[in-house]
């Protein structure tokens, strides 16, 4: 095992570290709110942080749409005060990423890339989904400060800008529609000359390009932010070829590079659910790996084909994907776990409980 195993939880025989009745995946608002909901019903659910604690939020210097904070809040501060909440009731969080979950038998076998083992009851999947980016300079220093990923989060804090959107799917084309409510003008950048979206997004985008508002940047790629955290970004460095594609015709004589001001950049690339470690459950999901849960109306519409395994947050939802709504589903998921558990544990009873003997009269 290695060094950063939960050391203060003795290993016990077979290689368990602990059995516990609700495990949850993930710390950003859908799984912080299952907890908070989990350990007020006596669930004491363990949190594993995850590859990403707090979520994509922990990346939004302001968050002004959550309600109750009039005067908005930080993305980290919204997810720490929400931490410290889910602990007050009995929540236990700790580091870990999970590797799989085994649901050949009960309980549930779950596995941590440390190599730590846990058995739980009830898994609750809230890993939420981890926004594509380019991996271009300046990318990782300007991340919440003026580059986003999310244009209905931060759209609003650069009202009469130019923003630029990345992308050429039906998520670019609505975050340029959706951010020509705020901008000077929305530059829409996408490396090849067709878009991939749908004729209905294509649509709505040239009529603001007709009227001005959205301005296509084709057969274009960008190459590195420039800009700081105290001041955002201030231009990038965009390569373009005839033929799309630039970036692999560098040394092209027909790509050409050149510098462009704007006040933000907003990727419009996808998301990629973080949800691997359920691959090897009877667990459906899409061609993206998002969750496939109930739905529906009434209880259990976050239960997924494998009885005790919930899913909440982006993990599910690849449309809103929104920290209210995140949560909403978080609480349904500690819901839905708490009902299955006490059927489960009804379940139990009545298997130990001795047949009544019948009466002689």
């Amino acid at each position: 095992m290695s060094e950063d195993a939960s050391r203060d939880t003795p290993v016990t025989d077979g290689g368990i570290v602990e059995h516990r009745k609700l495990i949850v995946a993930g710390t950003g608002i859908a799984g912080l709110t299952a907890a908070i909901y989990a350990a007020r019903s006596n669930n004491e659910p363990l949190v594993f942080e995850g590859s990403e604690p707090g979520g994509q939020l922990t990346l939004t210097t302001e968050v002004d749409n959550y309600p109750g904070f009039p005067e908005g809040i930080s993305g980290p501060e919204l997810v720490n005060n929400m931490k410290e909440q889910a602990k007050r009731f009995g929540a236990e969080v700790k580091n870990g990423v999970l590797k799989s979950v085994d649901d050949s038998s009960r309980p549930f076998r779950v596995e941590l890339t440390n190599g730590d083992v846990y058995t739980a009851d009830a898994v609750i999947a809230a890993s939420g989904a981890s926004a594509r980016t380019l991996g271009v300079p300046g990318e990782d220093d300007l991340m919440g400060y003026g580059l986003s990923t999310c244009a209905t989060c931060d759209g609003a804090f650069f009202r009469d800008q130019k923003i630029m959107v990345v992308g050429g799917g039906d998520a670019a084309m609505e975050e340029a529609n959706f951010l020509t409510k705020f901008a000077s003008t929305v530059y829409l950048v996408h490396r090849r000359e067709e878009f991939r979206a749908e004729d209905y997004w294509i649509d709505r985008v040239q009529e603001k390009v007709d009227a001005g508002e959205i301005e296509l940047m084709l057969n274009t790629e960008m190459t590195e932010l420039h800009g700081t955290p105290e001041e955002g970004v201030d231009h990038v460095t965009l390569v373009r070829h005839p033929e799309g594609h630039p970036t692999e015709k560098l040394d092209d004589p027909e790509t050409e590079e050149f510098e462009f001001d704007v006040g933000a950049v907003f990727y419009a690339i996808g998301h990629t659910p973080n949800t691997e470690y359920l691959e090897e459950t009877g667990v459906e999901m899409d061609a993206e790996g998002y969750l496939e849960t109930k739905g529906g109306f009434g209880g259990g519409q976050t239960a997924t084909d494998v009885d005790g395994i919930f899913g909440a947050g982006d993990v599910v939802d690849y449309h809103y994907q929104q920290a209210i709504t995140a949560g909403g589903m978080g609480c349904k998921a500690a819901i839905d776990a708490d009902d299955y558990l006490e059927d489960l544990e009804r379940a139990e009873s009545d298997v130990g409980e001795p047949a009544t003997a019948e009466s002689d009269d």
